[in-house]
Order: structure tokens, then sequence, then C-alpha cells
């Protein structure tokens, strides 16, 4: 029974818009331009600097084809994006379903290293409702993956997608963090947004041996030397590594094709274990459902982040 209940709509960009920076693993100079998109399009990355100049690439699982340091899609070809999570965090905290991502290189720009500079351009350019149903992937069952300390978990919540999660580092400058978030506009914005990347001096010289973090500085991630940060405006806020990690938990969820009504839970975990888990997720259509959205959907439980907690155990 729908009736006297509002239904949500998807969104799009009201007008292109576009930025450029530097990659923070390939070290490339790369522009992106975003574009509205029909309904019923997701986010869709275009390749316009290669031959032909319109090789797409869908932001979903099923292009995803490395997870160690970043999130990368390809297509049937090889033709790759690199470091999507932190523009789809964007999308999918401003609530944008549909839009093409013009870029003209092999990794999206690392700005500051967060999603923020990505939520100001999409603000910038505005929003319009399409006439087609928004609709969510809801979680009936819990999914988990856990390796060594590292553990994800998506199970079933009651309004819209709350986010745990817990980091644990020995640099005494990160150490033991945690957060918990009921993911709306206004919390992604105010609380998730503004948290940048972040990686340990100790770990630059490996990590640029294996091709990765070349374009990585003081201007795109905090840099942490044991109980020092190497950056000299420091932190943007006492919590802001495990924000971050939550930041990069959004992202890759929404590259399910949809926003996802469930409760995820990740426990020093990375990239590749929430790869893990949401093709576990995918492959096991039985403890989930497409369903089209509506605003009595989202209206959470009581809940308090104290209660969060136990999720940690």
């Amino acid at each position: 029974m729908t009736s006297g209940r509002k239904r949500i709509h998807q969104r799009t960009l009201k007008t292109s818009i576009g930025c450029a920076g530097i990659g923070l693993h390939t070290g490339a100079r790369v522009s992106i331009k975003l574009h509205p998109a029909e309904a019923d399009t997701g986010i869709v990355f275009r390749r316009v600097d290669l031959i032909g100049g319109g090789t797409e690439i869908p932001a979903d699982w099923s292009s995803v084809t490395d997870s160690r340091m970043c999130t990368v899609l390809a297509d049937e070809n090889g033709i790759s994006v690199a470091t999507v999570e932190h523009l789809m965090s964007a999308f999918c905290g401003l609530e944008i379903d549909n839009a093409v991502v013009e870029i003209n290189g092999p990794e999206v720009p690392a700005m500051d290293g967060s999603a923020a500079p990505f939520a100001f351009l999409l603000e910038c350019a505005g929003t319009v409702e399409q006439a087609a149903p928004r609709r969510a992937l809801r979680i009936n069952k819990t999914y988990s993956y856990a390796t060594g300390d590292k553990m994800v978990a998506l199970g079933s919540w009651s309004g819209g997608l709350r986010v745990d999660f817990e980091i644990d580092f020995r640099a005494p400058a990160i150490g033991r963090q945690s957060c918990s978030f009921l993911v709306d506009r206004e919390c992604f914005k105010s609380e998730i947004a503004r948290a940048r990347t972040f990686g340990l001096l100790s770990d630059v010289t490996a990590l640029r041996e294996a091709g990765l973090a070349r374009g990585g500085n003081l201007d795109n991630a905090i840099v942490v030397d044991g109980s020092r940060i190497l950056n000299e405006e420091g932190l943007r806020h006492a919590h802001e590594f495990v924000h971050h990690k939550a930041l990069d938990a959004i992202g890759d969820l929404y590259l399910a094709g949809h926003p996802i009504i469930g409760h995820f839970v990740g426990r020093c975990s990375s990239h590749a274990d929430t790869a893990r888990l949401m093709r576990q997720v995918l492959a096991d259509p039985s403890g989930w459902e497409m369903i089209d959205l509506y605003k009595d959907d989202l209206v959470a439980p009581a809940w308090s982040e104290r209660d969060a907690m136990v999720a940690f155990g």
C-alpha cells in the first residue's frame, strides 16, 4: 500500500561543471567534467583522452578490477579510471543518481585528498529532479568478511545507510578511533566530506616503488610520522583519520549502482575488504531486494552514537 506516501525521484546535475588536478597515485595532471545524464544512467566515467574519445566505464562493482590502495574501474579492454572513491562518495552523499564524468586521464584528481571539492562542484552545478523513481538496495540479512584483525559486514537497518568504522594504528598520531554515522546530505557535508586521505611516511618509499602515491604530497594527503603530523596546518578535526575511512566506504558502497539501505561496519578494513564483501552480497540476492524509495523508508529508528559502538564488541 503506497497511498499517501511520498515517492523519492532520481536526481541529476542541472548543468555541467569541471575541475583539474593531480592524480594521487599516477601523479598525472588530469581534468574532469561532470555532466547531467538521463534517468537510469547511473554514474558513468568516459575517457575522452583516448582514440575515439568516448570509452565508457559504468561505476559499478562489475567494473572493479583493482582495490589494493584505491578503487579502480575498467572496461573489457582494460581501459581504466583509478581512485574513483572520493568522487563516488560525493555523488552518494549529495544524492546524485545520474551523471557522466568525462576524464582526460587514468585517475580522478586528488584535489585536497577529501570529497569536499567534489561536493562543492556538485552544489555549484545544482541538481534537478527526474521523473523516474529513485531505487535502493535494501539489505535484509547480514553478510560479513574477516581476515586477521580486519572485518567488514553489511546487515539490515530500517532507515537509510548507517556506517560504523573503527581503525587502530601503531602510529600514536592516529591510534585507535571510531565513528558512527547515519549518512544523509547534511551529515555528509558537515562530518565526512572534508576528511582527507592519509598515509605513513614510512610507507611512502615502498608505495612509490610499487607505482603508487606518485602524486601524493602534503597538499592532498595527511602524512604521519610516528606521533607527528607533517602537514603544517595539522588536522581538520581530531577524528579526521577514521572519518576518511568512512568516506571511502561510502564511495565504494555506491558502486552498487543505487543507494543502500543497510548497516555497514568496518574494522581496520580496506577497499579490498569492502570489494570482497560487496561481491559476496551481489552474488547472493536472497538477502537483499531492490525497492522504490519513499520518504518514510529513510526514517531511522531511535539511535545514539553510544548505541552504535556495540558493533565493535
